[in-house]
Order: C-alpha cells, then sequence, then structure tokens
C-alpha cells in the first residue's frame, strides 16, 4: 500500500489516541475510571453507543455480506427502534436510578448473589468471544496486506488497544467514539462516491441498480414466516427486538455507556439516537457492498479475494487453477457483457428487451457463481480451510482499486472502530470481572488504587481470551453473522431474567432455575433443530426463563414481609 495512505492511517490513529487521554479525568478514582463520574453529555454518550456496536465487523463484515447477499441483513435491525423505545422508559432509567456499576449488580438487589454470579457469568462468555470476533475483521486486513498469518495480525491491533484501554478508562474509549463515527460516514460516503463515478459509460446509477436488483440484491423486505430462514421481516420484528432489548438494555458494554451520562433524562436521549440513525447507517454500509459487486461486473475480480489461498492453490494444484482460471475469465467476459446488455436495454425504453436482457445476465450471473463455486471447492480441498471468503472481499477492492489518500481514509475507519469496540467490550468485560467477581467475593473493601490495578489485569486478561477467539474466528464465515450468533446463544436468556425482574411476583429462585431453562432451552434447539434461525433463540431463551421463573416463583411459598 503507498506510503501516503500509512501516514493518513498513522496520523488519525495516534490522533485518537492521544485526544482521547487527553479527555479523561479522575480516572485515578473507581467511579471515573469505570463510569466517567456520570457526567457525559448525550450526545457523546448516543455516538458511544452507536459507535460500540459500529465496529470493524460492520466495515469488513456487513459491507463483504452487502456485496454476496444483498440487502437482506437490514431485516435484523427492523425491531431496533422498537426496542430503543422500550428501553428509554424501563431499563435505562431504573439502571440509571440504581447507581450501580454494571447491570448484573443490580440482579442481587433484585433477587440474590446467585442470580447475579451466573448472570454475570454468562455475559462474560458471550462478550469475551464475540470481542474476539471484532478483533478478526481488521486482523483480516493486515493478513492481506502485508501477507502476515492471522495471530501476527491480531497480536498487532490487540495490545495496543489493550494497553489504551487499561490507561484511559471508559471517558477515553466515549471520546475516541465520537470521532469514529465522523470518520466512518465520511469514509464510507467517499467510497460510494468513488464507486458511482467509476461506472462505466453507458451505465447510469438506475442501471446499476436494476442490474443489482434483478439478483435479489437490492430486496430488503421477505414477508415469509419461515422460522428457518435467518433474515425475514417477521425475523427482525420479533427476533430482532428480543435481541437489540437483550443487547442495548442488559449487556454491560451498552448498559455502562448508559451509566456514564450526566442524568436520566440525558440517558433517554442517548438510546434514541440510535433508534433514528441505526438502521439507514446499517443501509449506507450494506449499499456500499453492493455498489462493489456491481464495480465487479465491469471490472475482473480475483478468482479468490483471501490471496492466501489464491497462492496456496496456485502452488499445490496448479493445473486446476489454470483451469479454473480460464473458465473463470471466460464467465467474467460474458457476464459483463450481458450487464452491458441490460444497460443499452433500459436505455432503448423496450420492456421486453429489457426483460431478456436482465434474464441473460442472471444466467450469466449463475455461470460465474458456478465456477467461483468450484474454486471454493478445490481451496477447501487444497488448505483444508473453510474456503468462503467474503470477509476478504472489501479488503481486496480498498488495497487494490481505490485511489491513493481513500485507502488510507477507509483503513483509518476500520482501525479505529476497531479499536474503540475492543476498547469498549474490554472495558466492560473488565468492569463485571472486579465488580460481579472480585469485588463481590475475594476483596469487599480496597482503595480504590487496588480495584484499578485489578481493572488493568482483567483487561489483560480478557484481551488474551479475545486474541484467541480471533484466531479460530476468521475460518467461520461471514463476521457480522458471527458475532450476532454468538450473542444470540445468551442475549434471550440474559433478557429474560431482567424482564422477570420487572416482574414484581417474580423470586431469586425462579430466576436462577428460568436461567439454566432458558440456556438449555436454546443449546436444545441448536442441537436438535438447526434449521431455526439464530435470531429465533434470542426468542426462545427469553420466553423460556420467564414462563419457567414465573411458574416457580408462583409456586414457591410467600415471602415474609
Amino acid at each position: 500500500m503507498h506510503p501516503i495512505n500509512w501516514l493518513i492511517v498513522a496520523a488519525y490513529v495516534i490522533y485518537v489516541v492521544w485526544d482521547g487521554l487527553r479527555r479523561s479525568k479522575d480516572t485515578d478514582e473507581i467511579e471515573g475510571y469505570l463510569v466517567a463520574g456520570r457526567s457525559l453529555p448525550w450526545w457523546v454518550v448516543g455516538l458511544s453507543v452507536m459507535a460500540t456496536q459500529f465496529s470493524a465487523i460492520t466495515m469488513i463484515g456487513t459491507t463483504g455480506q452487502g456485496a454476496t447477499d444483498g440487502m437482506r441483513l437490514i431485516q435484523l435491525y427492523f425491531g431496533l427502534p422498537l426496542a430503543m423505545l422500550i428501553l428509554s422508559v424501563t431499563l435505562v432509567p431504573f439502571l440509571y436510578r440504581a447507581k450501580v456499576y454494571t447491570a448484573y449488580e443490580f440482579l442481587e438487589r433484585r433477587f440474590d448473589a446467585k442470580t447475579r454470579t451466573l448472570t454475570a457469568l454468562l455475559f462474560l462468555m458471550s462478550r469475551g468471544m464475540s470481542a474476539g470476533v471484532i478483533i478478526s475483521a481488521p486482523a483480516v486486513i493486515f493478513a492481506s496486506v502485508f501477507g502476515w498469518n492471522i495471530v501476527a495480525s491480531v497480536a498487532l491491533l490487540a495490545v495496543p488497544t489493550i494497553l489504551y484501554t487499561a490507561f484511559g478508562g471508559v471517558q477515553a474509549v466515549a471520546w475516541a467514539d465520537v470521532k469514529q463515527m465522523v470518520l466512518i460516514v465520511v469514509a464510507l460516503l467517499a467510497i460510494v462516491t468513488v464507486l458511482v463515478l467509476r461506472l462505466p459509460e453507458g451505465v447510469g446509477v438506475t442501471d446499476a441498480l436494476a442490474i443489482a436488483g434483478s439478483t435479489g440484491r437490492l430486496d430488503t423486505f421477505d414477508f415469509k414466516f419461515d422460522l428457518t430462514e435467518t433474515y425475514t421481516f417477521w425475523s427482525g420484528i420479533v427476533g430482532g427486538t428480543f435481541l437489540m432489548l437483550s443487547y442495548f438494555g442488559t449487556d454491560q458494554s451498552q448498559v455502562q455507556r448508559h451509566l456514564t451520562a450526566k442524568s436520566v433524562d440525558a440517558a433517554r436521549s442517548s438510546i434514541m439516537i440510535s433508534a433514528y440513525w441505526k438502521i439507514p447507517l446499517q443501509a449506507l454500509v450494506l449499499m456500499v457492498g453492493v455498489l462493489v459487486f456491481v464495480f465487479y461486473l465491469f471490472t475482473s475480480p480475483p478468482l479468490f479475494f483471501n490471496p492466501d489461498h489464491d497462492a496456496r492453490v496456485r502452488a499445490g494444484a496448479p493445473a486446476e487453477y489454470a483451469d479454473l482460471e480460464s473458465r473463470f475469465e471466460s464467465a467474467f467476459m460474458q457476464r459483463r457483457g450481458a450487464a452491458r446488455s441490460v444497460a443499452a436495454a433500459r436505455e432503448s425504453g423496450d420492456d421486453a428487451t429489457v426483460e431478456r436482457s436482465l434474464e441473460a445476465f442472471r444466467s450469466s450471473e449463475a455461470g460465474l457463481t458456478a465456477v467461483r463455486d468450484d474454486a471454493l471447492e478445490l481451496a477447501e480441498r487444497v488448505t483444508g480451510e473453510n474456503p468462503r471468503d467474503v470477509n476478504y472481499l472489501i479488503p481486496s477492492f480498498v488495497i487494490n482499486q481505490l485511489p491513493i489518500g481513500l485507502a488510507g481514509l477507509f483503513i483509518a475507519g476500520v482501525l479505529a472502530a476497531a479499536m474503540s469496540s475492543i476498547a469498549a467490550e474490554l472495558n466492560a468485560l473488565s468492569t463485571a470481572t472486579v465488580i460481579d467477581f472480585y469485588k463481590r467475593y475475594v476483596r469487599k473493601e480496597a482503595p480504590d488504587a487496588h480495584f484499578l490495578r485489578v481493572s488493568k489485569i482483567a483487561t489483560a486478561f480478557w484481551g488474551v481470551v479475545a486474541c484467541v477467539v480471533a484466531v479460530y474466528s476468521v475460518s467461520l464465515g461471514s463476521l457480522i453473522e458471527v458475532v450476532n450468533l454468538y450473542g444470540s446463544f445468551f442475549y434471550g436468556s440474559i433478557l429474560g431474567v431482567f424482564l422477570l425482574a420487572m416482574w414484581r411476583p417474580a423470586r431469586g429462585w425462579g430466576a436462577f432455575i428460568g436461567l439454566f431453562a432458558g440456556m438449555g432451552a436454546v443449546w436444545s434447539v441448536h442441537q436438535f433443530a438447526p434449521s431455526v434461525a439464530f435470531l429465533w433463540y434470542n426468542v426462545i431463551g427469553a420466553v423460556t426463563v420467564f414462563v419457567t421463573g414465573a411458574v416457580i416463583s408462583l409456586s414457591l411459598p410467600a415471602a415474609r414481609p
């Protein structure tokens, strides 16, 4: 990559770290370090809430998903506005007024220590794995650009982030998030502009969208009620609402942001930013992927977007590689001609001609896809690894196709998003470890300096755990799906406990046994009904916990006044 791109990357990352640390204050006190002294403005908290979720996975995994699968993923977020509205009048003000450091601390006050501990443990397990997936996304870029193995790439990103998190506290993370969101939006809009400007002569934006639409990539609504289909309107409205309620309302990485606000009203206002802006931003990210797909209709794409697999297949099966390369080039030329024919037919205004040209394009697209499937099958045989290279698609495009400066801007955005999100996750994991376990069971009273030292050690520990998960996660497929799959195993059950907490008759044993029942139900569905889409795990877990907990609570003897 050109040195100017690296200069942009280095300058931005240094500035973000410096400015975040500069704005930190009172980080020698436990309240200042963990919840910023509950003093941050609503708009800073709101952008931090968005940025924590808007990680490098979004920049790489979601754009890659848009290029290969289109806009269908947007249905995952249809339940978000409803979830944000519910949380703004229930859990957010409730937890803020409780003056807790973690969401799970409240559960001991409401139920008992065992329920708090089990819920916090589930959070640590789920978020520890998800933090690793978040590290994987930018690690893919380094592995792709430098030809390093994934372990070195993960370490390069994780080590400075761990140090930054340990020293800066939540304030440094929150202020870095503000700049991250600005850079991300600017980078995405700049890439959309470049992709539109690089459409070939005679192919307009509406032509490009019509071609993409003919493959189903612009389909954003699927009203079928099918539990086996991951992205539908109903899975987004029902399963997505439960997922977002749990993530934004009970996950410590998000709750900790709400607790840093100046007041209850500020906390409410901060969470509504996501309700208004998350879906449009997610649509913009997916549209970048769709336009990258259109770009490669007219510019020859590589046979393998993963350069490591390309080199290993070329060396390990040269004859088969050469045959595939020849077939791929022929199929590409046919598809490019068909795409140009669609644009010409639309110019003529003859609907019948347009439909015939679209049918010819779909046929040529299927032919090229078949060749790629053969290539990926060969890669799996040669490498013994998952050949799906959706996570390498956007890094390959950025490095090889974007002009000097813009590539650096995009990578700076990816790194800033990664560092900010990883820092937020590690900060939340450290907080839950110290407050819900160390301070609860090991040492209840000590000076703030002692708990701060333990927090930094916990940050380093979870950083190592995340690195191990990151190395494994790269080969799992689309990272945006992986992180939501990990979360869906736990989120619904955790949400069910908090729903019980707001129901007055609920008892501690009901919540505790209900939590086991919810996790067991999700595990059973995953094992014995694997065709059920993971978004429904959130509904299954929450409902099972609540119903089980309610039945047990009502069957227990009445509590003493």
